[in-house]
This record gives structure tokens, sequence and C-alpha cells, in this order.
């Protein structure tokens, strides 16, 4: 298997013929090359299966279908119709949920949507604060969700750096807003829905849970299912789901209606029905019993990426992890060292990942005082336990010397050697 005892976690078998077209040729065979011979940690990214990719490059490109399943406002939808209730009927097996709308071109596309369906402007809405770990779209004022609605925001404790339930209670029973949104985005631990619903229930809220990055690790049973707590959930269809870029709605039936009207004609268009097709082939590989063992060993890494971190001097925000992702707080190791030195020097070496806002950040969210690590793409690669602690020493290495070229070159090709006996395709 290539050096690689534990087997990539999807057939690597592709086709990867030139398009004709010399310079985005260039570009691609660049982009290949970097994905074959760096790490990839950012936790939003993926590697999709070449039959993921295959149906986003397939003839459904070519077909417009505004509307819906055999509510469509052109002719010849046929086929289109047939492959979005295919992504329909498996999404909503796959999570258990009453109904699923999978038109959305992104997560957050699907959380506007659901705005617009559920709120007017200026509604009070609760979510997680950006800087706590939080998204863009929960509220913060540069994304259009702080300027349409006033969003209240509720953060970590101080302590253990988790989720403050009772904060977020309290400030519920306060403001009574329309609409509470759980989930995050920079957040390593589990988010429980219990405490979620059961204030929605008390104030008359209605429960979002916006799963966008931890929707695959739900599937695969390492994480609570949010569909039978919440009203509606949203995600992405990569990051840990490992399908095409994309956004699903899931909610009851009683807010079907509302959810499909707000996403067409209401917010979007056209789906991109050869991006509905790729949902139904990632959603049909999440069914498989391979897939709950693949986001077993994305947790299993990344917690042997946390302890391997914490034994080379990084401090982890809350301590550790649950899930897929972990955040690093650099100034207990380097004062001085900021995440946007760290994701340069880094990046420079072969670790792909990204600068991070921390709890109380300091710094700006452009300079950061952290950096965010995800273990999804290495885990589909194949790799374990092992190849974390090494990740993790090559960190160290560098962030040691980030200005040190000759450092810097050195784990670069030892890096290179690492991905060459987990490559994430065949040439």
């Amino acid at each position: 298997m290539d050096g690689n005892p534990r087997g990539p976690a999807h057939p690597r078998s592709a086709s990867w013929a030139p398009l004709g077209d010399p310079e985005i040729d260039a570009v691609l065979e660049a982009e290949f090359e970097r994905q074959m011979t760096t790490l990839q940690l950012i936790a939003s990214e993926n590697f999709a299966s070449p039959a993921v990719m295959a149906a986003t490059g397939s003839v459904l490109t070519n077909k417009y279908s505004e509307g819906y399943p055999r509510r469509r406002y052109y002719g010849g939808n046929a086929n289109a119709d047939t492959a979005e209730q295919l992504a329909i009927d498996r999404v909503k097996a796959l999570f258990g949920a009453e109904h699923a709308n999978v038109q959305p071109h992104s997560g957050s596309q699907a959380n506007a949507a659901v705005y617009l369906a559920l709120l007017d402007t200026g509604d009070t809405v609760m979510g997680m604060s950006l800087d706590q770990g939080g998204h863009l779209t929960h509220g913060s004022p540069v994304n259009v969700s702080g300027r349409l609605y006033n969003f209240v925001s509720y953060g970590l404790t101080r302590s253990d750096e988790r989720i403050d339930y009772d904060a977020m209670a309290g400030l519920a029973r306060e403001h009574r807003p329309k609409l509470i949104v759980a989930g995050a985005t920079a957040y390593s631990r589990r988010i429980d829905p219990v405490p979620f619903r059961e204030v929605c229930d008390e104030i008359g809220a209605v429960f979002m849970f916006d799963a966008a990055h931890i929707a695959g690790l739900i599937v695969g049973g390492v994480h609570i299912n949010p569909v039978p707590y919440a009203d509606i959930v949203t995600f992405t269809t990569h990051k840990t789901m490992r399908g095409p870029r994309g956004g699903t709605i899931l909610c009851t039936q009683e807010y079907a209606k509302r959810i499909d009207s707000a996403v067409f004609p209401g917010s979007q268009g056209g789906p991109l029905d050869h991006a509905v097709a790729a949902k139904a082939v990632g959603f049909a590989e999440a069914a498989r019993p391979e897939f709950a063992q693949y986001q077993a060993r994305i947790v299993e890494n990344a917690a042997a990426l946390a302890d391997a971190l914490g034994s080379q001097g990084f401090r982890l925000v809350s301590g550790g992890t649950d899930n897929h992702l972990l955040l690093i707080d650099l100034r207990t190791f380097d004062a001085d060292l900021t995440g946007k030195v760290a994701q340069e020097a880094l990046d420079a070496a072969g670790v792909t990942l990204n600068r991070n806002s921390i709890p109380d950040d300091p710094r700006s969210p452009f300079v950061t005082s952290g950096l965010r690590m995800g273990t999804p793409s290495v885990t589909t690669q194949g790799m374990g336990p092992a190849e974390m602690a090494r990740i993790a020493e090559f960190t160290s290495r560098v962030l040691r010397a980030p200005d040190d070229e000759d450092v810097i070159a050195t784990v670069r090709a030892e890096i290179a050697e690492l991905c060459a006996a987990f490559p994430p395709y065949d040439r």
C-alpha cells in the first residue's frame, strides 16, 4: 500500500488529463504537486474522492434547473431531478432528518437562507462570538449576518476555555432571541445540543445548529447528532464530510417550506446540478461502514497530534481536543511569535495550516496569536499517530527558527519524503 499500512481512506485512481489551456494546466499541475508533497492541516479542507471530483466535472455542469425536483421552471430536467432526489434521500437517511435542501452553494449561503426564512431585519439572534471560536456568519459585524440582525454573542469560560452554557442560557433569558445558533469554526471540543434545546424551549426560540465542521464526525458516530434536538441543522459537504464544495440544510417538516423558499427563489437562482450530483456521491460514500472508521481515525489522530504538540512545548486552547481540530496558543511557546509569521514559515516548510485568533486574542484577526490545525486530510491519506508525532516535531523545529532557511529547507525535504509514502492520489 505504498508504505501505508492503514491504507488510504478512498480509492486514489484518477485521470488528470491536460485541459489544453497551458496557463491553467500549469496552475493545476503546480497545485497537484503542492498537495502531493506537503501536509494539508487546514481543518476545513479534505481530499475528495475521484468519484466526487468526476461528478463535479460532469455534463450536469451544462444544465439549468431553477426550482426543485418535479417543480422546475425549465424543461429537460428529468435527470437533474433524479440526481437531486438521490442527494436528498441519501442525506436524510444519514442524519435521520425529516427534510433536506441540498442546493446551497456553501455553508455561508445555507446559513443566510435560514436567517432569511425565519428572521426580519433587526431581529435578535444569538451565536458564538468569532473571537471565541464562532463563524463569520454567526453575527460578526463584518458579515451580512451582523449587519442585518441584532446578534448577541456568547463565548467560553475563562477557566477551561469551553462553551459557557450557563452564561449562554442567561443571555438568552435576558435578550429573548428569536433564533439561537450553535456551532463553531475553531472550537476543539464537542458541542452539547441539549442546553441549547432546553433554553430555546424555555424562551420560545428556534434552535439552529451549524455543523459545518463536524458533519462527518456526526455521521461517523464520534459526535452527538444534533438533528433530534435542533429545528434546523446546516453543514458543508466538504471538510469532514469529504464531498464536494457546497452546503446543505436539514430541518423538521415544520420549517421545510420556508427553508426551500428562502434558498430558491429567496437567495439563490438555479442550483449547481453538477455539485448536487457530487453531493449525492459523497453522501453514498459516507453511508459505507469504512466512513465511520475513518471518522474515528480523524479524532484519534487529532488527539495524538495534540499530545505530541504538548510534548513539544505548545499550549493548546482548552487543553486538547475532542474532534478533528486543535487550536495552538503561541504566546507561551514564543511571546513574540505571531500566527501570521508562524503560518508563513510553516507554509515555506511544507506544513499548510491557518493562523487563527485565540480566545481574547490581543492581536488583530489578520495577525493573531494562534494557529489552527486539523486532521481530516492527513487521515484521508492514511496517516496515523506515528505521523502525528512527526508533524508536531516538524512544527516545533520550524517555529523555533522561523527565519532559518536551512531548517525550513531540511524540514520541507523530510515532509516531501513522508508525503511520498502517503499519496492522496495516483499520479
